[in-house]
């Protein structure tokens, strides 16, 4: 149902810092900016996968109380991502683990970005050999 959604950054550099390693973790990346000229002289950059998915707008009223939850393979990319999120200056919100309040293959892990915004990384996928 969603095509894309985006938020408002108070800090263009200290957010994209985050996001570029949270993302990495978990094979996205910064993939669009918008020329200046088309914003008002904002920056704004589009972050996914094959697609600009996820958008960061300096400006305008920022966090806290957002939630985004962004899909992965494994419970190894929720691990990354947590560990690369938290090294970028993320807050923990909820380490990796099962919630199995949720569903039987619920895994994520739950940090705060700079602006205080939830920011999740799940697997719904069940335990594979080898995984925690």
């Amino acid at each position: 149902m969603i095509d894309h959604a985006g938020i408002n950054v108070a800090d263009w550099q200290t957010s994209k810092t985050f996001y570029d390693a949270a993302f990495a973790a978990i094979g996205a990346g910064l993939l669009m900016t918008v020329p200046k000229q088309f914003t008002g002289g904002a920056n704004v950059g589009g972050y996914g996968r094959s697609k600009p998915d996820f958008w960061l707008h300096e400006g305008g009223e920022p966090g806290p109380g957002r939630h985004y939850a962004f899909r992965v393979g494994s419970r190894a990319e929720v691990d990354a991502f947590y560990k690369a999120a938290l090294a970028a200056g993320g807050r923990d919100n909820g380490a990796p683990g099962p919630r199995p309040h949720y569903h039987e293959h619920y895994y994520g892990a739950f940090v705060l970005d700079p602006d205080g915004n939830n920011v999740e990384a799940v697997c719904h996928e069940p335990e594979q050999g080898g995984e925690r």
